[in-house]
C-alpha cells in the first residue's frame, strides 16, 4: 500500500481553510488516537523571524483548527531551546504567542526541568547513533509517553541534512541541548528518532508549510522563494521524501531518509508515494541546491573532517562554549543584521504572505499590550 502525502496550492487569504482541507485528505483522523493529548511541535529554527526558516503563524492556527474540527481537542504547545535559539523570543516574535492565546493552548518547555520532566528510555528497536552519544542511557521528555504529535515544520535546505522536515523536527523536542554532539551521525540520529517517536506516540501526523520555502545553507541563512505550497501526511518520512524532490533533490539519495526506507519506518521513493490533492504542484522541481556559509564550513571540519576525532575535547569541555558563541555572533549580530534584516522588510512589504504575517504580529502586539516587532528588535 503506497503511503499518502496531501499537496495543496494556497493563498493568504484561503490558507485556513485550505489548511483544514489538507489534513483531512491527509488522513489525521485515522493517524492519531482520539481521547489523548496531542502535542504541537512547531519549528523555530531562529528566534528571529525570518521567511522560510520557522512555522508560520498561519500554520500553527489552521492545524489548530483542523485538530479541534476532528475532534481532538486536548492540544499542548512543546517548546524547545538550542544552543543559540531562545523559545520565549522565538514563539513572540513569529506571532505563536497570539494564535496559542486565542485558542487557550497552553504551552510547555522541555528546556524547563520544573516544566518538563526527562526520564530515561531504552528503545526497543535498534539504534544506530544514539547509544555511542548518550552512552549513560538515552532521556526523553516523560510527557511524550502515550502522546499524539503533530509536526509543523517548514519546507527548506539544510547546511548538514541537505533536506530539512518531519523527522528534523524530532531533533529538538526528544534531545535535550546536548543533541549538537550528534551532528556527525545526523542521518542515522533521525532515523533513531523516528525510531523512538513511532513507540512512544500514539499517532504521527506532519503539516508542512511552504508558502514561502527556503533554498540554501538553510535552515537560516537561506533565500526565501515564494512557493504558496502545503504538504501534510501521516507517514514523516514520505513527506520529507516529497519535499525534498519538490526542492530538486533525490529522496533517495539523502541519507536519512533512504536509511527511514531500508528500515520500515517509512515511504522514500517517489513511486511508492500518493500525492492527492494538488498533485501536479508536488511534481514540481524548483532546481534548489544547499551551498555554504561560515557555519557550514566550520562544522564540515569539525563534525564531518579530519577533525572529528578531536570532538570530545571541542564539544565535550568547556570549549564548545567558544563554538557556541560562534556561532550566535554569526548569526544573530553579523548575518542577521546584514542580510536577513533586509530580507523580513522586504518579505513584509511585497509579499502577500509578509502582508498577512504582519497583522498576525498586529493582533499578537494588541493581544499583549505591546508594538508589533518585524524584525525582532533589529534597527
Amino acid at each position: 500500500m503506497k503511503s499518502r502525502v496531501a499537496v495543496l496550492r494556497t493563498r493568504p487569504d484561503t490558507v485556513l481553510g485550505d489548511l483544514g482541507r489538507l489534513c483531512e485528505l491527509a488522513g489525521v483522523k485515522d493517524a492519531l488516537a482520539p481521547g489523548t493529548a496531542t502535542i504541537l511541535k512547531d519549528n523555530i529554527s531562529w528566534h528571529y523571524p525570518y521567511p522560510g526558516a520557522n512555522t508560520t503563524p498561519w500554520q500553527l492556527e489552521g492545524t489548530i483548527l483542523a485538530l479541534r474540527a476532528a475532534g481532538l481537542a486536548d492540544l499542548v504547545c512543546i517548546q524547545n531551546d538550542t544552543v543559540v535559539t531562545d523559545p520565549k523570543k522565538g514563539e513572540r516574535l513569529n506571532g505563536y504567542l497570539g494564535v496559542l492565546g486565542r485558542y487557550g493552548i497552553p504551552v510547555r518547555y522541555n528546556c524547563d526541568p520544573h516544566d518538563l520532566a526527562w526520564v530515561r528510555y531504552e528503545p526497543k528497536g535498534k539504534m544506530l547513533a544514539l547509544p555511542k552519544v548518550f552512552p549513560d542511557g538515552i532521556q526523553i521528555p516523560e510527557f511524550f509517553l502515550g502522546t499524539n504529535i503533530v509536526h509543523l515544520p517548514t519546507v527548506k535546505c539544510h547546511i548538514y541534512t541537505t533536506t530539512t522536515g518531519a523527522m528534523k523536527n524530532a531533533f529538538g523536542g526528544l534531545l535535550a541541548t546536548r543533541r549538537h554532539y550528534t551532528h556527525t551521525w545526523i542521518h542515522e540520529t533521525l532515523v533513531d528518532l523516528l525510531t523512538i517517536q513511532k513507540e512512544i506516540h500514539t499517532g504521527l501526523f506532519a503539516v508542512m508549510d511552504g508558502t514561502t520555502v527556503g533554498n540554501g545553507p538553510g535552515p537560516r541563512t537561506m533565500v526565501p522563494v515564494r512557493k504558496d505550497v502545503l504538504l501534510a501526511a501521516a507517514d514523516q518520512v514520505a513527506i520529507d521524501a516529497v519535499a525534498a524532490k519538490m526542492m530538486g533533490f533525490d529522496p533517495l539519495a539523502i541519507r536519512y531518509l533512504a536509511l527511514a526506507h531500508e528500515r520500515g519506518l517509512g515511504v522514500a521513493d517517489p513511486r511508492d508515494i500518493e500525492l492527492v490533492g494538488d498533485a501536479d504542484a508536488g511534481r514540481e522541481n524548483w532546481h534548489f541546491s544547499v551551498g555554504d556559509n561560515l557555519a557550514s564550513r566550520v562544522g564540515d571540519v569539525l563534525w564531518f573532517g579530519p577533525l572529528k576525532r578531536l570532538q570530545k575535547l571541542f564539544f565535550h569541555t568547556p570549549l564548545v562554549y567558544v563554538f557556541v558563541a560562534g556561532s550566535y555572533l554569526y548569526h544573530d549580530f553579523l548575518w542577521y543584521p546584514v542580510f536577513g534584516r533586509r530580507a523580513v522588510r522586504s518579505f513584509v512589504r511585497t509579499s502577500p504572505w509578509g502582508a498577512l504575517f504582519a497583522r498576525y504580529l498586529a493582533e499578537q502586539a494588541s493581544m499583549l499590550g505591546a508594538a508589533p516587532d518585524f524584525t525582532g528588535g533589529a534597527s
